[in-house]
């Protein structure tokens, strides 16, 4: 499969901030985001809805595709950053123009349920995305996490980066290009066509979910032909706040020799405030605890 990949990120090129799923009920962080990328030196746009509110959306569903297609549209800019991530995604992506987003490739960043974006982007659109810190909680923290930054403006800019892990599951090498992303956001598009048609490293990560969840959404995944056929090596993120670590290692653990696959956790890909920006779609290379995009 051909993917496109967006021309990187220069100085002087225009951000649009859009809100595709949850509301913004600090209006504040968006403004500080907004003004850090500034300082950068790029041109950066809100988008007509993203102040708006639709119960536990940002706006309607209407007013937030509208947003997602004038920002593609837009010849103007550059490269889309989301403002938060929460829910709403899912009931867009029945609706989304990926035609226009084909024929108007640009840089599309987000996270958690942003995964689903682009997950649906690379499937529909051959369009290369970013797993990227958000304005709300990243370009708009006090204070910004250094690393996060560092690790955004080098994969936008097209430059190589090395992660590692610190733990080990099931050692090995694999190739293949990078897909995964927020685990819960994956699995609640089970039953469409949303898995790569080729071979894949998987990376995952997620928030609040209890050992038992991570192992059935983990199973509902593995029980799709097409992800077990095509996962090639697995790169695990943090999965914050879980009670019994033990018991998600002996659960990687299980999944690595089940699948057959080399398996490391523990990379800076997370809800936390340190992340890395991964280049969704790209080609990576695994190697031992070592990550090459």
């Amino acid at each position: 499969m051909s993917y496109v990949i967006p021309k990187p990120l220069t100085k002087g090129d225009t951000i649009s901030i859009i809100a595709p799923s949850g509301p913004i009920l600090d209006k504040e962080a968006i403004i500080r985001g907004k003004e850090f990328l500034e300082s950068e030196g790029y041109n950066v746009v809100l988008s007509e809805h993203i102040f708006g509110q639709d119960r536990y959306l940002s706006a309607s569903d209407t007013e937030r595709l509208e947003d997602l297609h004038k920002a593609f549209a837009d010849k103007n800019i550059d490269t889309i950053i989301c403002a938060r991530g929460g829910y709403g995604a899912l009931r867009l992506i029945e609706k989304i123009d990926y035609k226009l987003i084909r024929q108007n490739p640009k840089n599309f960043c987000g996270y958690s349920d942003i995964t689903i974006l682009s997950a649906m982007f690379l499937k529909r659109a051959n369009l290369i995305t970013y797993s990227s810190p958000m304005i709300k909680g990243d370009f708009g923290a006090k204070p910004r996490d250094e690393y996060t930054m560092d690790s955004f403006f080098k994969a936008v800019t097209h430059q190589k980066q090395e992660l590692t892990g610190n733990k080990i599951h099931k050692s090995g090498a694999a190739q293949g290009i990078i897909w995964g992303g927020n685990l819960a956001s994956l699995v609640s598009m089970a039953g469409m066509d949303f898995i790569p048609d080729e071979g894949f490293i998987f990376f995952a990560e997620d928030l609040g979910e209890p050992v038992y969840k991570i192992d059935k959404m983990f199973t509902q995944l593995m029980n799709i032909e097409k992800f077990k056929s095509n996962i090639k090596g697995m790169v695990l993120g943090k999965f914050l706040d879980v009670e019994y670590p033990d018991q998600l290692d002996y659960l990687f653990d299980q999944i690595s020799e089940e699948l057959n696959i080399p398996t490391v956790s523990g990379f800076k890909i997370s809800h936390e405030d340190t992340k890395a920006t991964i280049p969704y779609g790209a080609n990576g290379i695994l190697n031992k605890d070592k990550l090459v995009i």
